[in-house]
């Protein structure tokens, strides 16, 4: 894999530090690091590969120089501003705030699920959601073998999901204080099913964003889809009870045995033996875990399943940074 000249855009935040910390997880073989974030957080040091790097002031001339990809993890306002900038100037943005996730002009990628949508990108590609991320990676065999007519989505998202201000509500709040900075309600010993904003119909901004974004990757406008997002008090990996209708029949097994040979997947399902996907398990690593894989009875061709991923990781730094060795692979830079 070729050197890649990088820059990361929200160096000092709770996902911009998981870049670095990713980059160099993965031996992500780049050659210059620029390392960008507010003015109130330009001079501080991050560190990635053993190398310290100063934290420069984002500004509309931080593009003017030779950089090929830039990881944006800044918020939506940074990277509708911004993005433009850095891809007019031919860097290839990989934007982890919801700013471009439902252009039509923007692919949304995640790597094992729809890598050909990089082919036609225009320099800003989108991350999506993170509870969408890993719901896709197990979704995606189970539409190509057997076909979907109807999701059930319900999350138990952790803290972290918020950024600082959540983790420090929660930590907070086992200490029993209730500062109330990121949610509406105590967070610890609690769960809220609430996440973002209530939109008209009466769906959060979370969970339309769930359904809107897996039409979109899934590439099917037809899917049937309904979501309920809930924050629970723990600090990191998102948890899902997924309900499926399929249009095929299927076996039990035969479903196992396509996640066990699924890309990104572990298969964590011995009920008898307490095995199954767990938030605490899956913190600080990178793959998708599914378990507690079984009939619906209650329809035909139903099935439920529970998927767990760490949501900073897979579902958030891990996936832009798997966006980005993906189109080295593929020659689109």
């Amino acid at each position: 894999m070729k050197k890649i000249n990088l820059a990361v855009v929200g160096a000092t935040g709770m996902v911009g530090r998981t870049f670095l910390k990713v980059l160099e997880d993965r031996n992500f073989p780049f050659d210059k690091l620029y390392c960008f974030a507010s003015k109130k957080s330009a001079g501080e040091v991050v560190t990635c590969k053993g190398k310290e790097y100063i934290v420069e002031e984002l500004t509309e001339a931080s593009f003017d120089r030779d950089i090929d990809i830039a990881l944006f993890s800044a918020g939506g306002n940074i990277s509708l501003k911004f993005a433009p900038i850095a891809a007019s100037k031919g860097v290839v943005v990989i934007d982890n705030s919801s700013a471009w996730r439902m252009d039509p002009a923007v692919p949304l990628v995640v790597p094992e699920v729809n890598p050909h949508a990089l082919e036609n990108h225009r320099n800003i590609i989108a991350n999506p959601n993170c509870s969408t991320i890993q719901a896709m990676v197990v979704l995606k065999p189970l539409q190509e073998q057997y076909g979907i007519n109807r999701i059930v989505y319900s999350t138990y998202q952790a803290v972290s999901g918020s950024g600082v201000k959540g983790v420090y509500d929660l930590e907070e709040g086992l200490k029993g204080n209730n500062p109330l900075s990121c949610y509406a309600h105590p967070i610890a010993g609690n769960c809220l099913p609430q996440i973002d904003v209530f939109e008209a119909n009466g769906y959060t901004k979370e969970e339309m964003k769930m359904i809107n974004e897996t039409k979109k990757i899934l590439e099917d406008d037809t899917l049937k889809i309904t979501a309920t997002a809930v924050r629970v008090p723990i600090f990191y990996s998102h948890s899902e009870s997924v309900n499926i209708e399929l249009k095929k029949p299927f076996e039990i097994d035969a479903i196992k045995t396509l996640m066990q040979h699924s890309k990104g997947v572990v298969l964590q399902d011995d009920p008898d033996n307490a095995v199954y996907p767990l938030a605490a398990s899956a913190a600080g690593t990178d793959p998708v875990y599914v378990g507690r894989i079984r009939r619906d009875e209650s329809l035909d061709n139903g099935i439920n399943l529970w998927i767990v991923a760490d949501n900073i990781r897979k579902g958030a730094a891990t996936n832009a940074i798997q966006i980005a060795e993906t189109m080295i692979e593929r020659n689109l830079i």
